[in-house]
């Protein structure tokens, strides 16, 4: 479970946008503490606060928002919306551009799919991070091998490992392996070795999705942000970013566990 703050921080709304959502019946907190009053959120509240901005991010107004949450709007209703929308956007001026461009994106997948897409995807700014890094071909997608590595040097330097973040710098399977680096948030600067570097994760634009589901099935996170990309002139500028916001810590990894929340990031630029 996550304070207000700490959630508001991962997903960069703030604390009054939370609570106003709360007012609004958008997104209830998990919990609430009855002597208190602190509002607690759970990591699987993210993929319905991303789908409340995705919407947001097209014009949407709040009141449509909560009527999409919680009814079943048919993809007829959904197209006749955007279509609304999009003929208000276009009587604006230049800066409203490429919100059309993204609504129109919206429509070719709702004719495609005919219902809401199970993974939103949302523009985000994030800042660097100082990490420690295991870069290596692997023969497989499994990297507990180069995590187990990559902590037990840090168990050394007297570090607990947290914040783990898989960067692919391969799309794809080469003949010498997967092109793979595991990294570890730091809070300050560690001695390095040949194989592990202490460098500064860096910042930029992202395009962002959430995925509530197993590992077996990340698949389907990738596909969805990669056709959010080229649907809405972006392009990638560097390696896939895996965050792995939850996961048990009690007992093995499973890649057919459905408890998991893993956020997969792209840094972006748009083409111009």
């Amino acid at each position: 479970m996550l304070k207000i703050g700490d959630f508001a921080r991962r997903s960069q709304v703030s604390v009054d946008t939370l609570r106003h959502y709360d007012s609004l019946g958008l997104l209830k907190p998990a919990e609430v503490d009855p002597f208190t009053g602190y509002r607690y959120y759970a990591f699987h509240q993210l993929r319905r606060l991303n789908r409340i901005l995705a919407l947001k991010d097209l014009g949407l107004s709040l009141d449509q928002i909560g009527l999409m949450l919680e009814d079943e709007v048919s993809a007829e209703q959904l197209k006749g919306m955007l279509k609304l929308k999009r003929a208000e956007i276009e009587e604006r001026i230049e800066e409203e551009h490429e919100r059309v461009a993204r609504v129109e994106a919206r429509l070719r997948q709702i004719e495609m799919e005919a219902n809401m897409p199970n993974h939103e995807v949302v523009i985000k700014n994030v800042q660097s991070q100082l990490v420690a890094g295991l870069r290596r071909k692997m023969p497989s997608y499994d990297l507990l091998p180069l995590y187990g590595e990559l902590n037990g040097y840090l168990m050394e330097q007297g570090i607990a490992p947290s914040g783990p973040v898989t960067l692919w710098h391969d799309e794809s399977m080469g003949k010498n392996g997967l092109d793979s680096e595991a990294t570890i948030a730091l809070q300050a600067r560690i001695p390095g070795t040949e194989t592990v570097k202490i460098y500064e994760l860096a910042a930029g634009c992202m395009a962002s999705t959430m995925h509530n589901g197993s590992f077996d099935r990340l698949k389907e996170a990738y596909a969805a942000i990669q056709a959010w990309i080229d649907a809405n002139g972006y392009r990638k500028t560097g390696p896939a970013r895996e965050i792995y916001l939850y996961y048990p810590t009690e007992g093995p990894l499973r890649n057919d566990d459905e408890s998991y929340v893993t956020e997969i990031q792209f840094p972006v630029e748009k083409i111009s």
